[in-house]
This record gives C-alpha cells, sequence and structure tokens, in this order.
C-alpha cells in the first residue's frame, strides 16, 4: 500500500453517453468543472464515456490516443489539476475477416509484443502506443474487402480501453479490457479485441492511494482484482457501461461488494446512465459496506476516501499477507 496521507477526493461521475462525441466532450468538459469546483483529486468517468451505442461499440467510435478525446482530456487535467480515469475506444490492429465479416483469428492484443502500458506518469507509453495504433490503421486505408478473408482491409475491431491521466495531464497509463463480453447473449468480440493478458496491471497513484484499473464485465473475474491488488493497488477502480436486464444490479452491487471484501479494498464502480444500461456507481468500504450509492439518473457524486482507515482495515484483516496462492495469466500456467 502507498504511505498513508490525507484523504483522497474522488468525484464519480456517472454520466450519459451518446455516440455524438462533441456533445461527449461537453459532458465532459462539464464534469472536470464540477470536479475542480469541489476540489476533487480524481474524476472518474464511465466505460465509453468517448462514444456510446447500447447496441454495441465497434471500430465506429474508435479513436487513436492523440485524438480529440484523449487530448481533451489531458489538457483539462493539466488546467484543473483533478487527475482522470476515463474510459474510451482505440483503434484496433488490422486483421483477417471470415466472409460472415468476423474475425477470422482468435482474438488477440493489438499491440502484441509491445509491452505494458502502466508505469510510470508520463507521455512515453501513450505516445509510443498511439503511434502503434496509428500505424496499423494506415496500413489498411483504401484497401478493398476480401471475399476470402485472407486479407485485411484496416482494423475491423476496435478495443476498449481506459486511460489513466494525472494532474499534470500526463497519459500515465492504458488499460485495454481483456475479459470481453461475450456472455447473456452479447458477442462484443465481434466487435472488440481484447487487451493482453499479461500486460504489466494498470495503476494511477494520487495522493497516498493506488487505484488499480479494471473494466465492467472484468468485474466478475475475481482474478483481475487481485492481480491489481497485488501490483499494490489501494482501490479498485470499475468504469462501467453495465448491461441493464433481470439480476443485472443485483449482480453489479454484489460483485462490487464481494471484490472489496476479498481484497480488503476500497471499490469505486463508475457506470453509465441511459438506455440500455444501469447505472448505480457505488462506493465499497474494505468491509464491504456500501457507503455511496447513485440510482439510474445521471449524477455527480464526490466523496473522500481515506488511506489511513483502509490501512487500518488491513491490519485488521490481514487476509491479503495470509493467502497461500497467486494469481497468473492463464496461458503461464
Amino acid at each position: 500500500m502507498t504511505t498513508p496521507r490525507g484523504p483522497v477526493r474522488v468525484t464519480i461521475a456517472q454520466i450519459e453517453v451518446s455516440d455524438d462525441r462533441a456533445a461527449n466532450l461537453a459532458v465532459a468538459r462539464s464534469a472536470f468543472a464540477e470536479a475542480q469546483r469541489v476540489r476533487a483529486d480524481l474524476l472518474v468517468l464511465p466505460e465509453y464515456a468517448s462514444g456510446f451505442d447500447p447496441r454495441g461499440v465497434g471500430i465506429e467510435h474508435a479513436e487513436p490516443l492523440d485524438g480529440p478525446f484523449v487530448t481533451s482530456l489531458r489538457r483539462w487535467a493539466a488546467e484543473s489539476g483533478v487527475a482522470v480515469i476515463a474510459g474510451t475506444t482505440l483503434p484496433g490492429a488490422a486483421e483477417p475477416r471470415r466472409p460472415d465479416g468476423r474475425p477470422e483469428a482468435p482474438a488477440a492484443s493489438p499491440e502484441a509484443g509491445a509491452g505494458g502500458d502502466s508505469g510510470a506518469a508520463g507521455a512515453g507509453p501513450g505516445l509510443t502506443d498511439s503511434a502503434g495504433l496509428q500505424s496499423a490503421v494506415s496500413h489498411g486505408a483504401g484497401s478493398g474487402g476480401d471475399e476470402s478473408g485472407a486479407a485485411a482491409a484496416g482494423p475491423s475491431r476496435a478495443v476498449n480501453a481506459v486511460v489513466a491521466i494525472d494532474a499534470s495531464g500526463a497519459l500515465a497509463g492504458v488499460y485495454r479490457k481483456v475479459h470481453l463480453y461475450d456472455a447473456f447473449g452479447q458477442r462484443e468480440s465481434d466487435r472488440l479485441a481484447p487487451g493482453p493478458a499479461d500486460a504489466a496491471p494498470t495503476t494511477l497513484t494520487v495522493g497516498g492511494l493506488t487505484f488499480g484499473i479494471m473494466t465492467c464485465y472484468d468485474l466478475r473475474f475475481p482474478e483481475s482484482a487481485r492481480r491489481l491488488v497485488d501490483a499494490g493497488a489501494d482501490v479498485l477502480v470499475v468504469p462501467a457501461a453495465w448491461a441493464a436486464g433481470e439480476l443485472k444490479a443485483d449482480h453489479w452491487r454484489t460483485l462490487a461488494r464481494a471484490r472489496a471484501i476479498e481484497n480488503t479494498s476500497v471499490v469505486l464502480g463508475v457506470g453509465q446512465a441511459g438506455k440500455g444500461v444501469t447505472g448505480r456507481s457505488l462506493l465499497v468500504g474494505p468491509d464491504g459496506q456500501v457507503g455511496l450509492e447513485l440510482d439510474e439518473r445521471a449524477g455527480l457524486r464526490t466523496a473522500d476516501i481515506d488511506p489511513e482507515a483502509l490501512a487500518e482495515s488491513r491490519r485488521t484483516n490481514p487476509s491479503l499477507t495470509n493467502r497461500r496462492y497467486a494469481v497468473v495469466p492463464r496461458d503461464q500456467r
């Protein structure tokens, strides 16, 4: 755990997102203004904050890391002194397509072998990644489709990503969603490529707390949360566009509480509001108690997270110290 300091103030932005990019930027700008007004240290926006369609998000919603959305977030962070964690959609790598339009090869990382995105604050990881993504796009420009599915016609899938930007405006890390939502009748992998399971965990240190990043469906996989805690996370941040449906709100709340209890960590789940999603952003303490919870409507709430209280909870319940197993990616067993 990071050395305890004073409380870290976090603004939760449960916003409604559409496929109108200009409108989404305006909503994000307004959230920054509110975070600055209440003197927050960190603003958290939901999954797909740059653009969303409840019928599915894909390559048409993607823009590179040096595109308008992330560039604006970085500028506003630098101007306000407020760090930000936000979901976005990036272009994927060019890949072959089958005649039915689905990816020919199994889902793979768009930057396989490029290394992890986490690390010290700075523009290095972001700029390297952005250049690689732009290169992948340009290779496919102008090429036609191949009925055999043997040739790529530019990026066929996007990447569900979360950016972590520090208070100076530096891109500190990019998390690419590992677990795609191929469940409950959905096939996210038709439109999105997964991030590499062995990438370094993405964290952002703000004040005396380290925030570990996962996304939406990742919440159903306890290994993702534990791996972030092993990397030093005190708070598990879960930007989401949690699909609405029978028992879905109950699952969201139950899973968030479970991840908090089993990791003696704070869980901060930030959902989207609007059609087809659940909303219900919440802040859960390491004892599993829900300290803040929104309903389905759009809204902004701010809360303080006390590093010393979290440290005391872990001293009282040292389950992380007492455990006997570690988490490794499945293909490394």
